[in-house]
């Protein structure tokens, strides 16, 4: 924990991409944008792989998880020199990344952790868990996820083990990315404001007490 009289203005939140869309896509720029809105600084970075994809146009598979991890390292100490106060993060696998990261017992002097849409488990292999080290993760966790997520949907939520470290928010209707039906009469900007409100909530309350 850190000392409760920090301000949100004082932490910064290195966030990380999914599989399929670099740190510049239409999402992670609009999402940035919210949380920075708060007064949190937001660090976007690309992982290896999505650096090559982008310099040369082709289309390429995530790398293994212990080089995953590596460049995620590599960006906390490289952001450590400037940002006292650093909450590590990602949408879909960059979240994963992350908090397996934070998980680890050497690398807990980051503050906390927010995934944006946890991959639990693949599409209909719901046996292929990814989230047993949630179960005694000691850093401050926040999941936000879609009600609907076919990676890990409300329902699925509900049933896992998480340790008292880790909470979640589940967001109205929304898929993967967030995004609900029309029908739902919930829109994709209302439940981005939603989960942008749950982590200055998360820092105040979880992090900065």
């Amino acid at each position: 924990m850190v000392n409760k009289k920090i301000m949100l203005s004082e932490f910064t939140l290195l966030l990380a991409h999914g599989a399929g869309a670099d740190k510049d896509s239409e999402w992670m720029v609009n999402f940035s944008l919210a949380v920075e809105a708060l007064g949190i600084k937001v660090v976007r970075f690309n992982f290896p792989y999505m650096d090559k994809s982008v310099k040369d146009g082709k289309r390429r598979p995530p790398d293994r998880m212990p080089k995953l991890q590596e460049a995620f390292i590599a960006q906390i100490e490289k952001l450590s020199l400037d940002a006292r106060h650093i909450i590590i993060g990602g949408k879909s696998m960059g979240g994963r990344v992350a908090s397996l990261i934070a998980a680890e017992p050497d690398r807990q002097s980051v503050a906390g952790v927010v995934c944006l849409g946890f991959p639990f488990t693949p599409p209909g292999k719901p046996e292929q868990f990814r989230g047993e080290h949630l179960k005694s993760i000691q850093v401050p966790t926040l999941i936000i996820q879609g009600e609907r997520d076919k990676f890990g949907g409300h329902e699925q939520v509900e049933q896992y083990e998480f340790s008292e470290q880790v909470s979640y928010v589940i967001l109205q209707d929304g898929d993967h990315s967030f995004v609900p039906r029309v029908r739902s009469g919930v829109t994709l900007q209302e439940n981005i404001q939603r989960a942008v409100k749950s982590i200055g909530k998360f820092i105040e309350t979880s992090v900065a007490s």
